[in-house]
Formats: C-alpha cells, sequence, structure tokens
C-alpha cells in the first residue's frame, strides 16, 4: 500500500489525512515517480482552504513539486527511464495529480531532470519559484539589465527566487515586506533595497530608490487593493504583473490614477503546460544552478508525511524566509 495525504472536507491543515491506498498505475502519458522530498506551496495550502483559483473536487489530494526517482512508465513514456533522478514541477490539476504521497502519478511532461549532486530536498525546493520568477519577469515581462523591479512578499520562495533572476539579468531587485526584522536576510539573498511597508510609505521610498522615475516592473504575490500603491510605484509605460493572490480580496485596475502601465497577470501554468517554453525556462534555471547563482532558499525541513498537518500550520504562519519542505523517502 501507498501512503497519501487526502482531504475530504475544506478547511485549515487539521483536515488533511493519510490513507493507505494501492499503489498507482501509471496510465498513457503518465510516470509514477517515488516520491523522496515534497516542497510546499500556498497555492495548496490555499486549494486546501477553498480560496484557490480551481475548487477542489472532494476528496482531493495536493501538491505540485517534489523530487524522487522514476518508479514506472505508462504507455508511450520513452524520454525518461525506470531509476531515473527527477522534479516534478506543477504541470497540472491537482484536482487530476497530488504528490503528497509515498508514490505520485504524474503527467510525464511535469518531469525535469535532477543532476546527480542537487540534493532531494533542494530538487524538490527549487523549480516552482525559479519558473515563475522567470516565467514571469524574463520569459513574458521583458526585464533587462538596469531596469527596476519592485518584488512583493519577498521573503516567499518565488520572492527570493525573483530576486535571484533580477540579479542574473543585471536588474536592480527591491524587495518589500512588512517588518524590518526581516531585511536584512533579504539583502543577504542580494536585494539592493528592503521597503519595510509596515513602517515605511512604499510610494515615497521607491520613488527615493528610482531617482523618482518608478520602477520598470513589479512583481506582485499580493494583489487586492494594494496594487493602487503598486501602480503609483511603477515607472511609466512600465509593467505590474499579478501572479499571486495573497490577500484574497479583489484587485481592481487602478484607472482613478490613469496610470501609464501595462497591469497583467501571470501563471505558472501558461509555461510547463507549453513544451518550448518549459524548455527555455529549464535551460535558464539549470544554467543558474550549475555556475551557482541560484539555489533554492530553504527555511525549514519537516520529516516523514506524518508532519503533513505541523508543515501546513507553519506554512500559513507566514514566519518562514524561503521554502518549506516536507522529507518523505528515506533516501531524503
Amino acid at each position: 500500500m501507498t501512503r497519501t495525504v487526502r482531504f475530504s472536507e475544506l478547511g485549515g491543515p487539521e483536515v488533511l489525512r493519510i490513507v493507505d491506498e494501492p499503489p498507482p498505475v501509471p496510465g498513457p502519458g503518465e510516470v509514477a515517480v517515488d516520491v523522496a522530498a515534497i516542497g510546499l506551496n500556498r497555492a495548496e495550502s490555499m486549494f486546501r482552504r477553498g480560496t484557490y483559483i480551481e475548487a477542489a473536487r472532494l476528496p482531493a489530494g495536493l501538491g505540485y513539486e517534489c523530487s524522487g526517482t522514476v518508479a514506472a512508465l505508462g504507455e508511450g513514456v520513452t524520454r525518461w527511464s525506470v531509476g531515473e533522478r527527477v522534479s516534478v514541477v506543477p504541470a497540472f490539476s491537482m484536482n487530476d495529480h497530488g504528490v503528497y504521497a509515498e508514490r505520485a502519478v504524474v503527467p510525464a511532461r511535469a518531469l525535469v531532470p535532477l543532476p546527480d549532486a542537487t540534493g532531494w530536498v533542494d530538487g524538490a525546493a527549487v523549480w516552482m519559484p525559479f519558473l515563475v520568477g522567470y516565467g514571469g519577469l524574463v520569459e513574458t515581462g521583458g526585464l533587462r539589465a538596469g531596469d527596476h523591479v519592485l518584488v512583493t512578499a519577498a521573503t516567499s520562495s518565488v520572492g527570493l527566487a525573483a530576486i535571484a533572476v533580477a540579479n542574473r539579468v543585471g536588474a536592480v531587485p527591491i524587495a518589500t515586506t512588512r517588518s524590518s526584522s526581516k531585511a536584512e536576510a533579504l539583502r543577504a539573498a542580494g536585494a539592493a533595497h528592503v521597503v519595510a511597508t509596515g513602517e515605511e510609505d512604499l510610494v515615497a521610498r521607491v520613488l527615493e530608490i528610482t531617482g523618482g522615475r518608478g520602477c520598470e516592473h513589479v512583481f506582485d504575490a499580493v494583489a487586492g487593493p494594494g496594487v493602487a500603491d503598486l501602480a503609483r510605484a511603477t515607472a511609466a509605460g512600465g509593467v505590474l504583473t499579478v501572479h499571486g493572490l495573497l490577500s484574497g480580496e479583489p484587485t481592481p485596475f487602478p484607472a482613478e490614477t490613469l496610470p501609464d502601465l501595462w497591469m497583467r497577470a501571470y501563471t505558472l501554468f501558461a509555461m510547463t503546460h507549453d513544451e518550448q517554453r518549459l524548455r527555455r525556462a529549464g535551460a535558464f534555471v539549470g544554467a543558474g544552478l550549475r555556475d551557482g547563482t541560484f539555489a533554492p532558499q530553504v527555511d525549514r525541513v519537516f520529516d516523514g508525511l506524518d508532519a503533513v498537518v505541523e508543515a501546513h500550520e507553519y506554512l500559513e504562519s507566514g514566519t518562514q524566509v524561503g521554502k518549506i519542505v516536507l522529507r518523505v523517502g528515506a533516501a531524503a
């Protein structure tokens, strides 16, 4: 039997249960992966609570991101071999697949190779944040050397990855956080400037940093009414990209200020469902991993599926700086 995390009702971390199920068998175009480590994402918390962009079909599983070894191949899968080390990236609906399990079945297109030098924990922590950062800022955002980019929720795994992506292309990352208590950690992660939004005026500080121009790019994970201030901190003709909905509130277009900017939404699925775009992203992120420019920021590791409730409680605490990983397999 395979231990798998499920939930039969919407709610807090306490609704998560571990059940024993027959080992899953991959269908055509699918691969079974023996899971070594799972990377936790805020999207999974929102899916469990019923506030995600997609409603859960109960009973439901969870999980977009993990590392492990290929255990079995479905019909038509020729690229991968049993025993290969891989990472799973978000390229599917959690209503169809989930990786919170000892063995998971996912589409073959959701796999990327995991280098031998990269450990299981890092392999579960690196891809989703850097794919979002690359896709939203470089692939579709057109970030260039010398641009200023404002990164909100910067202590999240995606925020830290966005800072690293900005530095790699020669841009100037400005990180936001509620309190200055996390400022030093953000500077150590590569932020050129840090704005503590609970203590400083965001717009005034950004205009000061940029010599009155504002940022050519804003990369926002929060959304909601705060986009009005973000628009005022955006340079004329700049791009305000919303890639998350952490506020849980409606997000208006700030038309009352008649801003000269592009406001757009970005979802990782636009890339992971497109083989060519995912290939380009994999090459960009892989190059950063090989030369040491990119490294996953892991805040805390929990051991065993039995720790999933505690791990989700920590995920929702908002105190972490970087990725939370749940270690599963003995090899991890």
